[in-house]
């Protein structure tokens, strides 16, 4: 009796042990089917949503009317530029401005490192106007264009990467999102180092996004008009006198939402900050968009002072215009 008890226990066993270990087969299948699933064409070369990466879950954000990274004057981080090491790759970041324009893939990074820090030490924002490099200095602007579809967006490089071979830049998502890149995952861009000396930014030598009206152009129109700008565009002295003169006023915009309401949360906050001064802040519907403007300002340095301040305080990209 014993012996036949002893033999229903060790087969019992040997059961409870078979089933584990198919469970456990079976969990790392479905893992690989999973990961696999979330990479572009079931392959791991289009980055975009690799492993666990993707787009967010935030639906409600109209991600096409973020605004472009505003270029200014920025003391290039010590601590960010130092000589690293990556995959076994020597780096030897750029610690000052140098013209760069150079052609090669561009990937994107999404959810996976939302809320991480990046190597500037600023929290990775998908929804900013953002890029990661290798060697260009930390902070500095780029203009990137999609020569596919001829878009183009200005984005700020806070973050190292991607250290890849075949790849030159990883975007923000939101950045991929208007260049047209999140679908495929990457695409070939070329990318543009913009001058933000001051006499640079003074000059608008190499970048004037104030000469279009947002009201009748997205962010992204803007970055392809700002390319193709010249003096081909510049009215002639007959066709300027038969209009009349009239001052630039200049504003703020802060944001541009489908949504009414997310334009109305906004302006409240600029008003509790006081961030506009005796300026009035609007919610203009314009083109299907409610945009949050602060102004008339009438000077471009009086607008540049506010827009700053909202940058700061409320951590979002706001542009000048004028009118």
């Amino acid at each position: 009796m014993a012996i036949f008890q002893k033999s229903i226990i060790i087969l019992c066993m040997a059961l409870l042990s078979a089933c584990a270990g198919t469970s456990n087969t079976k969990s790392e299948s479905t893992s690989a089917k999973n990961t696999a699933a979330k990479q572009p064409n079931g392959s791991s070369k289009g980055g975009g949503y690799y492993l666990d990466d993707g787009p967010g879950d935030n639906t409600s954000i109209d991600i096409a009317s973020i605004p472009d990274a505003q270029p200014r004057t920025e003391k290039p981080l010590v601590s960010s530029n130092k000589p690293y090491q990556a995959l076994g790759q020597k780096y030897v970041p750029m610690t000052n401005y140098a013209p760069y324009t150079k052609q090669g893939v561009a990937s994107w990074y999404g959810k996976r490192y939302h809320g991480r820090k990046t190597s500037s030490g600023e929290v990775y924002d998908m929804y900013s106007m953002s890029a990661a490099h290798t060697t260009l200095p930390i902070p500095s602007y780029v203009r990137v264009v999609n020569p596919a579809n001829g878009r183009a967006v200005v984005v700020r490089v806070n973050d190292r990467g991607p250290f890849k071979h075949d790849r030159l830049i990883d975007l923000s998502y939101a950045a991929a999102y208007k260049l047209g890149l999140v679908a495929q995952g990457s695409g070939l861009v070329e990318v543009t180092a913009i001058d933000t000396s001051p006499e640079a930014l003074k000059n608008a030598a190499n970048i004037n996004v104030a000469k279009i009206e947002p009201s009748y152009a997205s962010t992204a129109q803007i970055g392809e008009y700002s390319n193709s700008l010249n003096t081909s565009n510049t009215p002639t002295a007959e066709s300027a006198s038969n209009k009349e003169v009239s001052p630039a006023s200049y504003y703020v915009q802060a944001g541009a939402f489908k949504s009414e309401a997310n334009g109305e949360v906004l302006q409240k906050k600029i008003l509790t900050l006081d961030l506009a001064g005796n300026a009035a802040v609007t919610n203009v519907y314009n083109n299907g968009l409610h945009r949050v403007r602060l102004g008339p300002f009438s000077s471009k340095r009086e607008a540049d002072i506010h827009a700053n301040k909202v940058r700061s305080q409320l951590n979002i990209s706001a542009i000048v215009t004028n009118q």
